[in-house]
């Protein structure tokens, strides 16, 4: 298409296809075309460790519009959304920051834990019982099931005010054990 300009938005975000696109491949295009019309998503992916757990994503596309103002505006509706921190739009040679949202890694052991706690507990339950606690702090946009660990991606204003709000689940929940936090982003 002529007159159009490569968009990268580069996602510090740990997300899978599907989680990638309802969160941010679907809005941006729906947005896209809206605010810029004639503007299109290309392509999106999720970049990967060795092991398959998702380390970032991107979404690719071609923008009719000033880069300069097309910048601006993309990352205001990224913020908007929720972007995590460390993320980058790329205009042609035009390129910006974004990213309001802190993110947190919670590893939880898939593997040494009691027989009888995978036997009888349902990592779901856990799951509902662990959104509960961000009561609106954060949520759960994400996760990965590797050979010994379970990854849940967690993304809201403050990583500090989430950890606190999983605190007593964490310490309480025999599916926590042995699970650590890492701050992604």
């Amino acid at each position: 298409m002529s007159g159009t300009t490569p968009l990268e938005v580069r996602l510090n975000a740990r997300l899978h296809a599907v989680q990638r696109g309802d969160r941010y491949e679907d809005p941006l295009a729906f947005w896209l075309e809206q605010t810029f019309p004639g503007s299109r998503v290309l392509a999106a992916g999720t970049l990967v460790s060795p092991l398959g757990e998702p380390l970032s994503c991107a979404v690719r596309a071609e923008v009719v519009g000033e880069p300069a103002e097309v910048v601006v505006a993309v990352a205001a509706f990224l913020e908007e959304i929720g972007t995590p921190k460390g993320s980058l739009v790329v205009v042609g040679d035009v390129e910006r920051e974004v990213g309001t949202n802190e993110g947190l890694a919670l590893y939880l052991d898939g593997t040494s834990l009691a027989p009888e706690v995978y036997a009888t507990l349902d990592v779901n339950e856990f799951l509902d019982e662990l959104h509960e606690s961000l009561a609106g702090t954060g949520s759960i946009q994400g996760f990965w099931e590797g050979e010994h660990t379970t990854a849940v991606y967690l993304y809201g204003a403050s990583a500090e005010t989430m950890t606190t709000a999983m605190e007593a689940l964490l310490t309480m929940h025999p599916l926590s054990r042995g699970s650590r936090l890492d701050r992604i982003a």
